[in-house]
């Protein structure tokens, strides 16, 4: 059975079709969905909160589809929010104040922005409400229960990794331009360190001739790519924080005349349609693969669990992460691409 409740913003959720599909229908804004749990005698209902940035990147609609499937094998009401953009931060915040008042014993949140939200949780915890962050961890870390993510700083070593052995095999000088995130979001600050250490490079290396805040988006990641071109045309390495700033860059350097086979792409995610359109026909070079459904999984099972007299989860679970590349290279352990594509997400 499912329903809706009222919430910050308007927006219908479209019924979704159930079975093994990963992805359905997108939703708009901010909203908050009920999704009442199935018929289970043994356990008393519980309810829990989700909170992910937005719904035009498949990896938020693939962690709110899984977590929806998971709430309904666990006999628990799941309400879910969602914000406009990876830095919605003001969304997050009434999101998280509406789910205490609606009886949440335990908020699953990915956080727009990794202080921001540090308050409202604070609150919610001092109401007894278990938080376990997904995906991005909050500073402090401790403002949560537990963080259940990919290890975002691995993932950017792994790409930078990947890039580095690139240009060393095709004896080129790397000119480097990274499209990042936002400032104050965790994920993103931490894939960026992570390419740069596995580039073998400091922060304000000069291999670095620019980079730029993309937030994640696709257009924005064209708009940026477009004017570090504009710049410094000899670019020869792209290093994005996700899949959708990686198709923007790779429209931005077909648009300025590049030919794709002198640079190198790399990204995080790990997504089909990345996998299938990016990787596999080589425009996205190599990519980290992540694994959206685990967090949602164990994040619905943990705090049901808790919510029913278990204990509250804490710590940090490790989500998994892979190299996914069509084009592999000696010294960086990496899968293919038939591997990324039976696991990829959002299609």
């Amino acid at each position: 059975m499912s329903g809706e409740v009222g919430g910050i913003g308007s927006a219908v959720r479209p019924r979704r079709t159930t079975g093994t599909r990963r992805v359905g229908a997108l939703v708009v804004a901010m909203a908050l969905g009920l999704v009442l749990a199935g018929c289970g005698e043994d356990r008393e209902e519980v309810t829990v909160g989700l909170i992910t940035k937005q719904e035009t990147n498949p990896f938020w609609v693939t962690l709110r589809e899984v977590a929806e499937d998971t709430a309904e094998e666990e006999d628990v009401r799941l309400l879910t929010a969602t914000g406009r953009s990876d830095v919605d931060d003001e969304s997050q915040v009434r999101a998280i104040q509406e789910m205490v008042e609606q009886g949440a014993t335990g908020i699953l949140i990915a956080p727009a922005d990794s202080e921001a939200v540090v308050p409202a949780i604070e609150s919610a915890r001092r109401a007894g409400v278990a938080v376990v962050a997904l995906d991005t961890p909050t500073e402090p870390g401790s403002a949560v229960d537990a963080l259940f993510a990919t290890d975002n700083e691995r993932a950017g070593e792994l790409v930078g990794q990947y890039a580095r052995a690139r240009m060393a095999q095709q004896g080129l000088t790397p000119r480097i331009a990274m499209l990042d995130l936002a400032p104050g979001i965790t994920s993103g600050e931490l894939r960026r360190q992570g390419f740069l250490a596995g580039f073998g490079l400091a922060e304000g290396a000069a291999e670095v001739v620019g980079s730029a805040d993309t937030e994640g988006d696709r257009e924005k990641g064209r708009a940026v790519m477009a004017q570090l071109l504009a710049e410094t045309p000899d670019i020869n390495v792209v290093y994005t924080v996700n899949e959708p700033a990686a198709f923007g860059a790779v429209a931005a350097l077909r648009e300025a005349g590049v030919d794709m086979a002198d640079v190198v792409v790399v990204s995080v995610d790990g997504g089909c349609e990345a996998i299938k359109d990016g990787v596999r026909p080589g425009d996205i070079d190599a990519t980290a693969q992540q694994y959206p459904e685990n967090m949602a999984r164990e994040g619905v099972r943990a705090l049901a669990a808790a919510a029913r007299g278990g204990e509250v989860p804490s710590g940090y679970l490790d989500t998994g992460v892979e190299l996914i590349t069509g084009t592999p290279v000696d010294g960086v352990a990496s899968r293919d691409v038939a591997f990324g594509v039976r696991n990829c997400w959002g299609g």
